[in-house]
């Protein structure tokens, strides 16, 4: 009987690792703390404090995109107390009020042709974001994303929030909760151990018109500005060339 349950808890740990595996290259992000959430589409670290993700991993294909439309229905995310996370009804009039949207790190765009797209909409995995930015150059950089997907390639993407001034205060909710004031995003490819990645940061207060490319950051700086460790398995005699440089996937982002 024993016997039975260690291989039961192997089997639990071994499924588990390959989905953590999946969505994040070279391990998932280290340096800060706060819940692990593990689905088949990404995984993300909740924080407690701020009501946020710090960070989410996620790999778009040629297989996740392109599905039919799909709805935003808002929902907590069951997996996390509701303590330690924003519901619906904590976002009213914050459009109104102080100009953002519901936005996604994950986008739902990329894995509508997926089983698991509605898991996109859990308020873990939004944060709210300047509709200027989220309709505009953030939202250009994640269809870059998606036309190099289309390619064949696969695309890993960290993305999450930046915590360095005060943007704003959701004026619906009296939870405590720390709205960003920037996000980053870092888009990688391995093709057989060869890695390139490019890295942006983006203020709350970036023009819709704003072109991403222009935003482009090296790796290090997000990991310094993020505290961070993007790629944690990523070998050191690596890291500066994916890391400590710009333009490593520029062109394939249409820059």
């Amino acid at each position: 009987m024993n016997s039975l349950r260690v291989s039961a808890t192997l089997l639990l740990f071994v499924a588990s690792f390959s989905t953590f595996a999946q969505n994040c290259v070279y391990g998932c992000p280290t340096g800060a703390s706060g819940q692990i959430i593990e689905r088949p589409i990404y995984t993300l670290q909740n924080n407690a404090n701020t009501k946020f993700t710090n960070w989410v991993a996620y790999k778009v294909t040629d297989q996740t995109i392109d599905g039919p439309s799909r709805s935003r229905y808002w929902r907590k995310d069951p997996d996390i107390p509701s303590s330690q996370t924003l519901e619906p009804d904590d976002y009213t009039g914050a459009h109104a009020t102080i100009g953002t949207d519901r936005g996604h790190q994950v986008p739902l765009a990329s894995f509508s042709n997926t089983s698991h797209w509605s898991t996109t909409n859990y308020l873990s995995n939004i944060t709210p974001q300047a509709s200027g930015l989220n309709q505009g150059p953030w939202a250009r950089l994640e269809n870059a994303v998606r036309v190099l997907a289309r390619t064949g390639q696969d695309v890993y993407v960290v993305t999450g929030p930046l915590h360095e001034w005060h943007f704003a205060s959701l004026p619906g909710t009296t939870k405590q909760h720390s709205i960003p004031s920037g996000y980053f995003k870092v888009i990688i490819t391995d093709n057989n151990g060869w890695v390139e990645s490019s890295a942006y940061i983006f203020s709350q207060n970036t023009a819709r018109g704003a072109d991403f490319c222009s935003y482009e950051v090296t790796g290090f700086t997000v990991e310094y500005r993020s505290g961070l460790d993007i790629m944690p398995s990523l070998p050191s005699y690596k890291e500066g060339a994916v890391l400590g440089q710009t333009g490593g996937l520029t062109s394939e982002l249409g820059c």
